[in-house]
């Protein structure tokens, strides 16, 4: 009834947050909304099962517009699903940080030592080990990088296994020798906690394992705040580091991570140029820039109404 007293609705498509098989009742959900609906598909999988597809495939024709966050899932659905061509479009994710005035590289004083970040909920699948395997091979670099882990552990992860990829990664630093240089944050923090820790970041590392992240709020949130980054070859860090923004380097291998950390902690005109090409993407990701695009795809929605103010 709520939804249905707006002049569109915007659902969100995540296998993991309706119930049912695969999310299943989300179809349900569509199905009661009379109202022109704005699907947007926050994973869109390589090798879906049958169910994960029919859902996806589902949703998609119950809505009357379909958001996908990246041109990889654009391509990635459209190859793969049989959905409506003319329905899908692409509106980025927002970012939830604002951009940052903090020194980068180039100002940061000679015996200071860079300092690296990784944040979000952790899990297997995060990659965290290739960086710390990483680290442990920059203890050439004067001073060493130190490498901040920040984030509590998946609550799903958390309730299946427990701290044990936490503690895994713990043994791993001790065993590696990069111990003294990475330390583990799991303190609950608001935006401007959030924000204040991204600003103190030198270089953001994205180690993650998956093919199947189309999308990345973690990486939008560092590309908005200025950040440099190093990346895995997940789809989305290809498509929005490719302008410059940062380095991408192949999964699971912590010598091409350590070789990029190395060149963008020593080479402050590289840190720069990177920097400066990710405040050049920000005001397109702000969420004012976004609201702006949701807007206007409601307008065309409903052609014989006043425009809907973002």
């Amino acid at each position: 009834d709520v939804l249905n007293r707006a002049d569109v609705a915007l659902v969100q498509h995540e296998y993991g947050i309706y119930g049912g098989p695969d999310g299943d009742h989300v179809l349900a959900a569509l199905e009661a909304i009379d109202v022109p609906t704005i699907m947007i598909a926050h994973t869109v999988l390589r090798h879906p099962s049958a169910n994960q597809r029919s859902v996806l495939e589902r949703a998609c024709d119950a809505a009357a517009a379909v958001v996908v966050m990246t041109e990889s899932a654009r391509a990635r659905l459209l190859d793969g699903f049989d959905v409506d061509e003319a329905k899908v479009g692409i509106i980025p994710h927002g970012a939830a940080t604002p951009p940052t005035t903090s020194p980068l590289a180039a100002e940061r004083p000679p015996n200071r030592a860079a300092h690296l970040l990784t944040w979000g909920l952790l899990g297997p699948g995060k990659g965290i080990e290739w960086a710390i395997d990483a680290v442990a091979g920059l203890r050439d670099v004067r001073p060493c990088p130190t490498y901040v882990v920040a984030g509590a552990t998946h609550p799903k992860v958390l309730a299946s296994d427990g701290e044990a990829y936490r503690q895994m990664l713990m043994t791993r630093a001790w065993s590696s020798g990069a111990a003294p240089f990475v330390s583990f944050d799991d303190t609950y923090r608001d935006l401007a906690s959030l924000t204040e820790l991204i600003a103190s970041a030198d270089l953001v590392v994205l180690p993650y394992d998956s093919q199947d992240q189309v999308t990345s709020g973690v990486l939008v949130d560092a590309v908005a705040a200025g950040r440099p980054v190093v990346s895995t070859a997940f789809p989305h860090a290809v498509e929005l580091l490719s302008s410059g923004a940062g380095l991408v380097v192949p999964q699971r291998d912590p010598d091409a991570l350590a070789d990029a950390i190395r060149s963008v902690v020593t080479d402050a005109s590289l840190a720069d140029s990177m920097a400066a090409e990710a405040r050049r993407l920000a005001p397109e990701l702000s969420w004012n820039a976004i609201a702006g695009r949701y807007a206007r795809l409601a307008d065309d929605l409903l052609p014989d109404r006043q425009p809907v103010r973002a």
